[in-house]
C-alpha cells in the first residue's frame, strides 16, 4: 500500500484545473484531483449532484479536462452504464475508462439501488464515493454515512441526557461489505490523508476488468468544522485510530491494509479536532459516547488485524 508523497511533472497539463469554488483545504477537491490525474485523459465521468458538481462546474465553466456529465443525485451509475453501452457499440470500450462518482448521500442513500444494479450487471465501470459523511452541499444533513454521535443539522447535539442529545445515533452503512457481497473484483477504502494511496488504488482499479468501488473519506471544512490546514491531519488520524482503515480487496480477498501506528492514537485525538464532535467533551454522557466510538475503532483493528 502506497503512503509516500508523490510529485507531478509541472510541464504536464492538469486534468483538474484550478479556480474551482471548493473551500480552501477541501478534502474532496484534493482527492478528486488525485483521482483524475491517476485515471488519465482517456476517461469519461458521470458525476452526481453534490459539492463536487457545484464547485467544479458552475455554468459555463468546468475544472474537468476530460468528458464529464452531471446527472441527478440518484443516477450517475445508470448514466455511466449508458456511456459504456455507447462505447461498446462504437468499439471503443477498451480504450476509455468509464467512471461514476458521487458523495455519500448519492452513494449510500439516493443512488443505492442503481449502483447495485450496475454491479449486478458486472459492468466495467469504476464507482468512486467521496465520503464526507453528510449532505454537505445542502446544509450538513445526516446521511447513511454519518458516524455515531456527529452533530448535523438533522441530528443536532443538545444539552439533555437522552440518547437523542448526542448527535447521530444511527449506524453507518457498511458500503464496503455491500460492494463485496456483489462479487466485485476490486473494492478499496482510503482517505484524503493518504493521497499517494488514492493514486495507487485508482490505477489498480483501472487496470482490472469489471466493476470497481473505491470509497474515499474526504474531510469537509465547514461540515466537520475543522481548519483549512487540518484536512490531511484529520484524514490520517481517521485511518491511524482504526476508525476508517485503509483497505484493498481483490476478488473478495483482503490483499492489503495499513497497520495502525504504535502507540495507536486514541479516537479522542481525532474527535477533538472537529467541531461536529465538540459537544462530546462537555458532559459525562459525551465521554461515554467517546468510549463507545473507541470501541468501534478497536473492533476494526481486531477485525482487520491492523496491529
Amino acid at each position: 500500500m502506497t503512503t509516500h508523497t508523490t510529485t507531478k511533472d509541472k510541464s504536464q497539463k492538469s486534468l483538474f484545473a484550478p479556480g474551482h469554488r471548493a473551500c480552501a483545504g477541501c478534502g474532496q477537491a484534493l482527492s478528486a484531483r488525485t483521482v483524475i490525474e491517476a485515471l488519465g485523459p482517456n476517461t469519461i465521468i458521470a458525476n452526481s449532484t453534490g459539492c463536487l458538481e457545484v464547485t467544479t462546474t458552475p455554468y459555463p465553466e468546468s475544472s474537468w479536462e476530460v468528458p464529464w456529465i452531471h446527472s441527478l443525485f440518484e443516477n450517475p451509475a445508470a448514466i455511466a452504464s449508458g456511456i459504456l453501452a455507447a462505447l461498446k457499440q462504437k468499439g471503443e470500450n477498451k480504450e476509455v475508462k468509464v467512471v461514476a462518482q458521487g458523495g455519500d448521500g448519492a452513494t449510500f442513500d439516493i443512488g443505492f439501488g442503481l449502483i447495485s444494479g450496475m454491479w449486478e450487471r458486472n459492468e466495467n465501470i469504476l464507482y468512486i464515493c467521496y465520503d464526507n459523511q453528510a449532505y454537505s452541499n445542502t446544509g450538513m444533513q445526516a446521511s447513511g454515512a454519518t458516524p455515531w454521535a456527529a452533530h448535523t443539522t438533522t441530528t443536532p447535539s443538545g444539552c439533555g441526557h437522552t440518547i437523542d442529545a448526542i448527535g447521530s445515533h444511527l449506524r453507518k452503512k457498511d458500503m464496503i461489505a455491500i460492494a463485496l457481497s456483489h462479487g466485485l473484483p476490486y473494492v478499496a477504502q482510503t482517505t484524503t490523508g493518504f493521497l499517494a494511496d488514492i493514486q495507487s488504488k485508482i490505477k489498480k482499479a483501472s487496470a482490472i476488468e469489471g466493476p470497481g468501488y473505491i470509497q474515499i473519506l474526504v474531510p469537509c471544512i465547514p461540515g466537520w468544522r475543522i481548519k483549512s490546514d487540518q484536512t490531511i491531519q484529520v484524514g490520517k488520524l481517521a485511518a491511524q485510530t482504526g476508525l476508517y482503515p485503509l483497505l484493498e480487496y481483490i476478488d473478495g480477498k483482503l490483499v492489503d491494509k495499513i497497520k495502525v501506528p504504535t502507540p495507536t492514537p486514541s479516537v479522542e485525538e481525532y474527535l477533538k479536532l472537529q467541531g461536529r464532535f465538540s459537544h462530546l467533551f462537555k458532559s459525562e454522557q459525551g465521554q461515554k459516547q467517546i468510549s463507545f466510538i473507541q470501541k468501534i475503532a478497536d473492533r476494526n483493528i481486531k477485525k482487520y488485524d491492523l496491529r
